[in-house]
This record gives structure tokens, sequence and C-alpha cells, in this order.
């Protein structure tokens, strides 16, 4: 029985995906960090989880998106990076929190790529694409970390009328989350293995 859970889990991402990431490509993928919450979320790997399943980021966008094709991802892609959910929240609240839309940008990316959707080159060239407007915005994690949670927060009152078994982790759970990953002393956070100012210098292999 443990034999077969463990084929039906996949082999581990790191396994299919040797080759570490260089800084500047552990910095893009940390984008997403914030999103990737539970144990089988990879934050090391373009690949989004720690093992292969391939199906889970396919109903996932399905289910969550409603993307099923290439052309559906590129359009959602293209709306998060052009205006996305920090539309609405600079008309509710007068600011415009890049950070939550970057996140589920790169997110959205990652799982494309994990089913398919889109090919591991495209994938790196849509996460380099938003690099340039996050520099811009932000001048550290702590920033980068401070919006994200300001359009979370926002987004998750939009979703008043939704039954409470549909609704998303509460505040609380994301915070404890963010700090986590903001902690100094924690070697597992990818945001302390690729600091904040690393994607302006010359990359390198970790």
């Amino acid at each position: 029985m443990a034999l077969w859970r463990w084929r039906r889990r996949g082999v581990k991402a790191a396994r299919r995906y040797p080759v570490p990431l260089t800084t500047h490509q552990l910095w893009m993928v940390s984008l997403s960090a914030p999103v990737s919450r539970d144990k089988s979320a990879s934050r090391t790997t373009l690949y989004p989880y720690v093992r292969i399943d391939d199906d889970s980021a396919r109903r996932w966008l399905a289910d969550q998106w409603e993307i099923t094709s290439r052309e559906e991802l590129v359009d959602r892609l293209d709306d998060l990076s052009r205006s996305g959910y920090r539309a609405r929240a600079y008309r509710q609240i007068g600011v415009s929190p890049l950070a939550w839309d970057a996140a589920l940008y790169v997110d959205i990316t990652r799982r494309g790529f994990a089913c398919g959707l889109i090919g591991e080159a495209d994938a790196w060239t849509a996460l380099k694409n938003i690099v340039p407007t996050v520099v811009r915005q932000y001048a550290s994690w702590q920033e980068y970390a401070d919006h994200y949670l300001l359009g979370r927060q926002v987004w998750r009152a939009g979703l008043r009328d939704a039954a409470e078994s549909d609704l998303p982790a509460s505040q609380a759970v994301a915070d404890e989350h963010l700090k986590a990953l903001l902690d100094p002393a924690n070697r597992a956070s990818p945001w302390n293995r690729a600091p904040w100012d690393a994607i302006s210098h010359p990359d390198r292999t970790p």
C-alpha cells in the first residue's frame, strides 16, 4: 500500500529537474512564495510541487481560474500584468498592491508549466517579463510582503457571498506564512536564499 501511494504521488520534482536554479531564477520563482503555503508546494524549483503532480496543476487552473488552454493562460497572465486585482484595490483604498498580482502571475505560470500548457522556456520568459515592474515598485521582500497581504485583504473582502467552506485561508494564516518567509533565521525561506537585491546583480549559481 505504501509503495502504491508513493507511485501515485509521483517522483520528487528535483529528480526530474536536477539542475539547481540560479539566484535570479530562484528570485523569480520566490515571487509566488506567499501563495505556496502547503507542504506539497516547492519554493525552489520552477515546478510548483515537491513531487510531480501534473494533474493537480491542471485541476487547479481549471477550478480556480477557468484556464484549460494555452490561450486562456496567456490572456490571464496579460490581465494580471496590466491591471489585475490591483486596479480594483486602487479604486477602493487608493493603493495599488502589485505584489498580490505578481504572486498570482508567477503561481499561474508555474502551474501552467507543470501541466504542459506552456514550455519551460516560455515559463521563464513570462517570469522575466514581470521582473522590471516589480523591482521598480519595491525595495525589499518586506515591502513586497506588506503589499501582498494588503492585496489579499481586498480580494478576500470581495468574497462576502461565498460559503464559509469556500473561503480561502484566514488572514491570520497568511500573516504567519509571510512572517516565516521574512524570518532571517529561517534557512528554508527562499527569500533568505535569494535576497531582494540579488536580482539587480549579476546572476550566479548558489
